[in-house]
């Protein structure tokens, strides 16, 4: 298996290669050149597999040469070992046809450890075999940062820099992130939003300055190995309400695209996906996009669900990819107009092609309260306002009874206690593996949203490519 760049003019890599890389060298985000496929035989004996062993299944055809089967095995088992539940994605019932994927059962509460866990050792593994130094530089709106640096926290030849807007993520997701003391961590606040902190790193690995000089890496979703690890999670759930003999549809809070695109990727695999229903926010660009083909960036809204403040879905540009008969050249051009002018219309292509497997809803605070009483009221379950916001989504989809809908319940409840308190009444409380976490040290860079300010802190901190 090889990747290919969206935008058309970067180089052919393997997986170790993508992995490494993160965004290509034109810009575009690496996927692989066609998408296996499982028949129905081969998911049916997917049934009742541990889940490190159905993320080797589902992970092996992408991985190809880079990692023999038994070390792939190796390594899902090392990843999803640090869970605090035996099923690693339990699955919860509401009701007669609503159920709740509990993602957040890792070491940081949250879905990204999902797929971090595993990124943190695939780097470790592929570093392993050269001289070379990583320099990772992400951005997060709140979960992301905590997860990669929970995954990649004194490893060897890997530094990370994490950006986050100052004053836009919870006390929780910030402290996760700026109370470990690693050495090779650097936590970074900047003046403005996630979408300004996203900028700048893509802006970084496009700049020769700095890739001159480092290895620039990425552990948000646009890292590919990221998203080809979250798809294993729609397996699990699916095969336990029944498929590959019943379809099964999911609804999914929606920031960056890239956990509702790991569902996409499962559909291409031959997983029977009833629907995905893209849930957003007041900002809600990939609402407008997906009902009437308008993706432009408006202003950012600061909601009480902070990892869904974004404006421009990164990830997005691979479905557009998909959808557009994968022409790296149009796709370049189109999202080059994009980047200039905040703006864009989907083509008939993309917007026909996207209505047969996606739907879309939006949820303001009011929308998102009721979600967390209902789910409180009826079902004795605390959930965070980003799982609220898919589960509005969830019951508004009005699909055939007979089709399951799995709402994807992407934060514990206790990283946005305020917000869950003010809804139920009920506050709720930290793992007791974490209790402590208002005591520890903070440590973190104040920085001003300028990119020049970010690439010299990195430029000082960073240790060069070997």
């Amino acid at each position: 298996m090889d990747y290919i760049s969206t935008r058309g003019s970067a180089p052919a890599l393997d997986f170790a290669g993508a992995t490494l890389a993160g965004l290509a060298s034109d810009g575009g985000l690496y996927v692989p050149r066609e998408w296996p496929r499982f028949s129905e035989a081969e998911i049916a004996a997917m049934a009742g597999l541990p889940y490190a062993e159905l993320a080797r299944r589902i992970m092996q055809p992408f991985v190809g040469d880079s990692l023999t089967p038994d070390r792939l095995l190796a390594l899902t088992r090392a990843a999803y070992g640090r869970f605090a539940h035996a099923a690693v994605t339990p699955l919860v019932q509401f009701d007669e046809q609503h159920w709740l994927l509990e993602l957040f059962h890792g070491p940081t509460l949250a879905f990204k450890d999902v797929a971090l866990q595993l990124l943190g050792l695939l780097f470790e593994e592929f570093l392993s075999r050269g001289d070379e130094n990583l320099t990772i530089v992400g951005a997060t709106s709140g979960d992301t940062g905590s997860a990669a640096i929970d995954a990649v926290a004194g490893r060897a030849k890997v530094d990370i820099f994490m950006l986050h807007p100052r004053g836009r993520v919870s006390d929780v997701q910030r402290r996760q992130m700026t109370t470990v003391l690693a050495p090779n961590v650097h936590n970074i606040a900047i003046d403005g939003t996630f979408d300004d902190a996203q900028a700048m790193v893509k802006r970084m690995f496009n700049d020769p300055a700095m890739t001159g000089r480092f290895s620039i890496g990425a552990v948000n979703s646009i890292n590919w190995a990221r998203l080809m690890a979250q798809v294993v999670y729609y397996f699990a759930a699916a095969l336990q309400l029944g498929a590959p003999h019943r379809e099964v549809a999911f609804a999914v809070p929606t920031g960056n695209f890239g956990d509702v695109f790991a569902g996409y990727v499962a559909a291409k695999m031959g997983l029977p996906v009833a629907r995905l229903i893209v849930a957003t926010n007041v900002n809600d660009i990939l609402h407008r996009a997906l009902t009437s083909g308008d993706y432009s960036a408006g202003t950012v809204t600061p909601t009480a669900a902070p990892s869904m403040d974004i404006q421009v879905s990164s990830n997005f540009e691979r479905l557009l990819f998909d959808l557009n008969g994968r022409d790296g050249a149009a796709l370049a051009a189109q999202m080059a107009a994009f980047e200039a002018s905040k703006t864009m219309r989907l083509t008939n292509a993309q917007r026909e092609g996207a209505a047969v497997l996606f739907a879309s809803a939006r949820a303001d605070a009011d929308d998102m309260r009721q979600a967390i009483r209902w789910a409180w009221e009826h079902c004795g379950a605390l959930i965070d306002p980003h799982t609220a916001i898919g589960l509005h989504a969830a019951r508004a989809a009005a699909l055939p009874k007979n089709v399951p809908v799995v709402t994807l319940a992407t934060a514990h409840p206790a990283k946005f206690p305020d917000a869950v308190e003010r809804a139920t009444g009920q506050r709720p409380h930290l793992p007791a593996r974490v209790g402590d976490l208002f005591d520890r040290e903070e440590r973190c860079a104040h920085l001003p949203g300028d990119y020049a300010a970010v690439a010299d802190h990195v430029a000082r901190h960073a240790v060069p490519r070997g």
